[in-house]
């Protein structure tokens, strides 16, 4: 039985892949991502906050998710 790794947090890299947009934007995006849900410097953003930040569905983010 072969268990599937899923990772909880999200990086600039996937965003960049999910939006299309540059590094710099995915950066930008999950700061204000940071900001909205009050996390500090040394938080992660998780998957599920970028999709309640972002409106998009998890199921159509997942499989987008590098790694």
């Amino acid at each position: 039985m072969k268990l599937e790794m899923l990772r909880l947090c999200i990086y600039p890299k996937d965003v960049q892949l999910i939006t299309g947009k540059s590094e710099r934007y995915s950066r930008m995006l999950l700061q204000k991502i940071k900001l909205k849900f009050e996390k500090e410097d040394h938080q992660f953003v998780s998957i599920e906050d970028f999709c309640k930040y972002t409106g998009l569905k998890r199921e159509h983010v997942q499989p987008l998710i590098v790694g």
